[in-house]
């Protein structure tokens, strides 16, 4: 007999959307709330010089501006509103998940559930408009002493794009949150994923055109076309992959009555990490050049070398990037996941590895297979991240999406596909449902 989730799963279409209404809602309101935030990188800063300032990004965007513009969809070059985008959120989350390893009491509120997430997550946010004034007062203050960018420079001009960048970027995490509660994926996901893609369409139509030139041959457009599809192919194949730790559960009795033994599986993600350690290795390793950038020659010969020698596709460049990242693969792993945590949860429910004494020796082999497989993801970040740097600089492929970019498009993708499905699931879970309910009525 044909169990109801195999029917579900047989069932399960895009065509069914057409009946979800909630689920239609909630789409429509996740692509409104991402044109208005769309709107907002189009907004420029009230009293900037739009051509000075592009004289002044062409200048910086081979530097940490460059990657900050990419994630905020060009606001950056811009300088628009949504200049700062969602990264002072990004990196108060990655500060306050830090803390939490290291702080007593930020790791009580960790384990106190819902409400501790809470009170972690309004920590997080007043983090975030200390780190977004800092950020937007730094800008404001090199965009008014970088020449004729600014046309009226003065106290005023600080303290109002200041207040611009900051409250444009809690606007935001407003905007992120609303989406993920009315919406559909992850707000905050989505809003770095919109800036990404945003600037897609017209980076393709500058490699066709350049091909329509005779700049670039048609062979080579063709070849990064399947190396694209190759590469995102194999990154949804590691993003789902896992290690997975088979779990005995005992007999056990409620009671009068007598439960079978269960089992599952504890999975371990082959990328633990995510896209951090790539954002953290880059943004590292982009700071000299940004230094260099600013200094305009002022900080001698040595800047300058050590700038040439950290240029995008030169071998130093390329082992400290790997390095870097498997160095920050390792390290957030051990951040966000805590094997002896883990196994203190697995006892104190009566679960078991089969073979493995429960407690201290259950830890022991949970981070003996993590590190293994961590391995493997470290290696895996190192080779999306590297290709897109062996293709810009030694293939002169003019059109350059990093590693970094594809894994968060990938990603986010994955998840928020995941989501609709979830909710065609529950639709017609709750149609079933109404059907039997029905049935039973007419007998």
């Amino acid at each position: 007999m044909v169990s109801a989730a195999e029917q579900l799963a047989a069932n399960l279409n895009f065509s069914a959307l057409g009946k979800a209404e909630e689920l239609k809602r909630r789409i429509w309101f996740t692509l409104a709330a991402l044109v208005v935030y769309r709107l907002g990188t189009h907004i420029p800063l009230p009293g900037i010089d739009p051509q000075a300032l592009a004289d002044l990004f062409k200048q910086q965007q081979s530097g940490i501006l460059g990657l900050f513009n990419m994630f905020a969809g060009g606001a950056v070059g811009r300088m628009a509103i949504f200049a700062l985008n969602i990264m002072p959120y990004i990196s108060a989350s990655i500060i306050i998940q830090l803390m939490t390893s290291v702080s007593p009491t930020l790791e009580a509120l960790k384990k106190e559930g819902e409400q501790g997430r809470k009170q972690l997550n309004q920590y997080t946010r007043y983090l975030t408009v200390v780190l977004a004034s800092f950020q937007a007062w730094g800008i404001a203050v090199g965009l008014q002493g970088s020449g004729n960018v600014v046309s009226e420079p003065g106290l005023f001009f600080l303290i109002s794009t200041t207040i611009t960048l900051v409250g444009a970027t809690m606007f935001l995490l407003w905007l992120g949150e609303q989406i993920t509660a009315r919406g559909v994926g992850n707000g905050v996901s989505l809003i770095i994923f919109a800036g990404i893609v945003a600037e897609l369409p017209s980076g393709i139509a500058g490699t066709l055109e350049l091909g329509r030139q005779g700049a670039i041959s048609t062979a080579v457009i063709l070849i990064l076309l399947v190396m694209a599809a190759v590469v995102v192919g194999f990154v949804v194949f590691m993003e789902r992959a896992q290690r997975r730790l088979l779990i005995q559960y005992p007999k056990r009795q409620v009671g009068n009555r007598m439960f079978e033994g269960q089992s599952s599986h504890l999975p371990l993600k082959i990328n633990t990490a995510g896209v951090i350690p790539p954002i953290f290795a880059s943004s590292l390793l982009l700071l000299p050049t940004t230094a260099a950038n600013f200094s305009a020659g002022q900080g001698g010969g040595w800047l300058t070398t050590i700038t040439s020698l950290l240029g995008h596709g030169q071998p130093l460049f390329m082992v400290l990037y790997v390095s870097m990242i498997v160095f920050f693969t390792f390290f957030y792993t051990a951040i966000v996941f805590n094997p002896q945590e883990t196994a203190d949860n697995l006892k104190k429910y009566g679960g078991f590895i089969p073979g493995i004494r429960p407690g201290e020796r259950t830890a022991e082999y949970i981070d003996y297979v993590l590190t293994r497989i961590t391995v493997l993801g470290a290696l895996y970040i190192s080779l999306v991240c590297v290709i897109p740097e062996i293709l810009i600089s030694y293939a002169a492929v003019p059109f350059y999406l990093g590693g970094t970019s594809i894994l968060i498009v990938v990603t986010v993708t994955m998840d928020t596909v995941s989501q609709v499905q979830g909710h065609l699931y529950a639709h017609q879970y709750g149609d079933l449902i109404k059907k039997a309910n029905l049935k039973g009525r007419r007998r």
